[in-house]
């Protein structure tokens, strides 16, 4: 089921951030260490007339990765191409993108981890030296070609770091890791996100919004559209406070960004298995979820912000939980 509050891209997603995504560096709210390092990084090579070194982003979904990737490009004057790592499927795949680049030209790749080995081995030597060897033919009619290519700046984007290789990180020369954002900046990206929509919100509204947007920019954004919704519905020229915290009442998001899975799964783990611990196949099970649903959308959530431990016996409820959920904690711990 697709959740409202899940920072995964899907295609309504990108049509609305490509309206609203910010072109420059001083527009993009946010991320201000990364911000003001990659700025001195790309005058430094704007002064020394030389390609960007390489850019490695990393961090969770919706955080505005390829946002930032767009942004270089357009800092540095220069075109920029886009690729994803799971449809480079053949070396022929890869050496199609690097020949069609110019010089200085920004390559783009989300989901870089996602790469086959066999051809992030063909791009070492296209990021170190600019060069592209490939093997022509099979057995003994195979032969090797080698093409010079123009200097060009790899951004490569990633949600799971750990799974790149040491050999292709190595390769980049800025490695930026990029935070969940503070109320306040989410607040800012509501504001402008309604000036760019052309549909007014209050400051009250916009950190309603902004609190229950997990950290991210792209759910800050999706909740605004579907409250924008509710506010044309009921006629309103503005969105206030009491027409945007209606409309996330009714889309079951409540004031710190839980949604109806979330709540499902921390009642199940409370009402019944005691507060646990218990296995996640156990609670996926219980509440009619699956597996990888839990895992990768909701607990890295209520783990980061301690609704939840894990411990080698299974998963086990904090005091936050029964206190978000106003269940007596002492009562259900000595169950």
């Amino acid at each position: 089921m697709k959740r409202i509050t899940d920072a995964e891209e899907n295609t309504e997603d990108t049509l609305v951030e490509e309206s609203i995504r910010p072109t420059t560096i001083d527009e993009y709210i946010g991320q201000s260490e990364v911000k003001e390092n990659i700025k001195v990084f790309i005058n430094a090579a704007l002064i020394r007339d030389e390609s960007l070194d390489h850019v490695l982003l990393y961090g969770p979904p919706g955080l505005g990765k390829t946002t930032l990737a767009m942004i270089i490009a357009n800092e540095l004057h220069k075109n920029i191409k886009t690729a994803s790592g799971p449809s480079i499927e053949k070396p022929g795949d890869l050496a199609a993108i690097l020949s069609s680049l110019e010089p200085g030209d920004v390559l783009f790749i989300d989901e870089i981890h996602r790469i086959p080995r066999f051809i992030e081995e063909i791009l070492y030597p296209a990021m170190e030296d600019f060069t592209l060897d490939i093997v022509i033919g099979s057995d003994s009619q195979a032969r090797s070609i080698k093409i010079d290519l123009p200097p060009f700046t790899l951004v490569g984007a990633t949600t799971r770091a750990g799974d790149l290789t040491s050999p292709l990180r190595d390769r980049f020369g800025i490695v930026c890791k990029l935070k969940y954002y503070t109320n306040e900046e989410l607040k800012q990206i509501v504001l402008r996100t309604s000036r760019v929509l052309n549909m007014p919100i209050t400051e009250e509204a916009a950190l309603s919004l902004a609190t229950r947007s997990r950290g991210t920019p792209r759910i800050a954004n999706r909740l605004f559209k579907r409250v924008r919704d509710f506010a044309l519905v009921y006629g309103k020229e503005e969105i206030d406070l009491e027409t945007a915290e209606d409309a996330l009442n009714k889309l079951k998001v409540d004031t710190l960004g839980l949604d109806e899975i979330d709540h499902q799964y921390l009642r199940s783990l409370i009402e019944k298995f005691n507060g646990g611990p218990v296995g996640v196949e156990t609670l996926a099970s219980s509440i009619g979820e699956e597996v990888t649903t839990l895992l990768d959308v909701c607990e890295p959530f209520l783990l980061q912000n301690g609704f939840i431990k894990r411990t080698p016996r299974g998963r086990v409820a904090t005091g936050k939980s029964y206190q978000h959920l106003g269940i007596n904690y002492q009562e259900n711990l000595f169950m």
